[in-house]
């Protein structure tokens, strides 16, 4: 890798970061804007035209409030705990292809950072890693409110994560591969893997909710019993950092979701739109139209906390532990004995 795809590369970082926060400032105000339209209100509607710079002002706002550490923290921990949270929200989309390879001035670059074959695994692992910021940060509170909301966290994403991973495996058993970018490409034209994998798809989405701990998954923050849950002793940008990390956690899953089961940058026609629009501009509408999908999962994402209200604890684990791997465990042994009549039946 010569100088040039260095530079090439740290500029996609750059542009994926900065459309990570874009993204991540704006479904705040997207989602208040839903919530008043399920709730017949009007929602933000002062800062700017329509209320458009309403995330602008927040962020302002989170940057001068006043910083406050409680006495008894661990001050370290207390900080590290939503730097972690942020630093493992950003880097999941290392391995996202967002579109297929672009030719600019006669040079081609791959839309995507890196494409490791073992892509999945390297989410799985940031996913695990991402717990550790929850669960640092209510810790080092010294609070009993955020101690009992960073428990909540741990146990609830290591079991969804086993459900998780195990909705995966069929995904694997039909695809063959753990790289995204493989994947993606396997799913040309409206050959997307939702599909061949409904199941595994469900169950991919429901445990994404508890990942990302929105309702009716949020236990680990849930007001009405523990204040604020993990980040009740947090104030300014550290509680802005927990809020970031929620959002772009909800943006990169949605991103992963589209891409492992509806197909990523693919679409029907892609071909005739890519003959006629030319090997720069028919790979942007590909790009176009994935964070058209991710966008809409994000609405979901919304839909879903403002219609459903959250489980109690004892529903949570039931659901993960009794229906859901089971559930995903029979999916893997359906899948396999499908893929094993339809090869001698020739299907």
């Amino acid at each position: 890798m010569g100088l040039a795809d260095i530079v090439i590369k740290l500029v996609l970082i750059v542009i994926i970061f900065l459309i990570s926060l874009v993204i991540a400032m704006y479904s705040t105000y997207a989602e208040r804007k839903i919530a008043a339209f399920f709730q017949d209100r009007i929602g933000p509607n002062r800062a700017g035209p329509w209320g458009i710079l309403q995330p602008l002002a927040d962020g302002g706002k989170m940057f001068l409030k006043e910083e406050i550490i409680p006495t008894n923290a661990s001050t370290f921990l207390f900080i590290a705990g939503p730097s972690l949270a942020i630093l493992t929200a950003c880097i999941g989309s290392a391995v996202i292809p967002w579109g297929q390879a672009v030719t600019m001035g006669g040079h081609t670059f791959d839309l995507q950072v890196t494409d490791i074959n073992v892509g999945i695994l390297y989410i799985f692992g940031v996913v695990s890693l991402g717990v550790y910021g929850v669960m640092i940060g209510g810790w080092a509170s010294n609070n009993k409110y955020s101690l009992l909301g960073a428990i909540r966290a741990a146990s609830q994403n290591i079991s969804y994560e086993i459900s998780m991973g195990l909705s995966i495996i069929a995904l694997l058993m039909v695809t063959g591969t753990l790289s995204l970018k493989e994947i993606a490409a396997m799913q040309h034209g409206w050959h997307w893997n939702v599909l061949y994998q409904p199941v595994g798809f469900i169950l991919f989405i429901v445990c994404a909710f508890a990942e990302t701990n929105r309702t009716p998954f949020d236990l680990p923050e849930c007001e009405t019993e523990l204040v604020g849950g993990y980040h009740t002793e947090y104030s300014s940008m550290k509680l802005g950092f927990y809020l970031f990390a929620e959002y772009i956690n909800m943006f990169i899953s949605s991103a992963v979701m589209a891409t492992l089961y509806w197909g990523g940058y693919n679409y029907p026609g892609m071909d005739w739109v890519l003959a006629h629009t030319g090997p720069t501009i028919g790979p942007l509408i590909g790009t176009a139209v994935l964070f058209a999908k991710i966008f809409l999962f994000i609405f979901f994402f919304m839909w879903v906390r403002w219609t459903i209200p959250r489980f109690r604890y004892d529903q949570l684990m039931d659901l993960g532990w009794k229906v859901l791997i089971p559930l995903a465990i029979a999916n893997i042994i359906v899948t396999g004995v499908w893929m094993t009549y339809s090869k001698y039946l020739g299907f």
